[in-house]
């Protein structure tokens, strides 16, 4: 399956993209060589093949969610260039 210049145009217009027509040449061939090789791909017998959400086996080692309380305000605190003892004092942004 290729692609005609008057597609590409057309797909430019809905994605609110100006392309000079040097480019519009481009693009068809670009897309059509895309499109050729998804036709490639769906000819391959995948009845038996199971989905595959990702190529790698990856397990996900996730803590527990507990709340817990690190450090005092106080050393939170320490290094902040202002504070009212309480939280920290930042400039005004308008």
């Amino acid at each position: 399956m290729s692609i005609s210049k008057e597609q590409v145009a057309k797909i430019a217009t809905l994605s609110r993209l100006s392309l000079e027509e040097d480019k519009l040449d481009q693009f068809t061939g670009q897309l059509s060589s895309i499109l050729q090789y998804m036709e490639k791909l769906n000819e391959l017998e995948t009845t038996d093949v199971e989905p595959l959400y990702s190529p790698v086996e990856q397990t996900t080692v996730l803590r527990e969610d507990v709340v817990e309380k690190k450090f005092k305000r106080e050393e939170l605190l320490a290094n902040a260039p202002e504070d009212d003892g309480q939280y920290f004092i930042v400039p005004r942004i308008i």
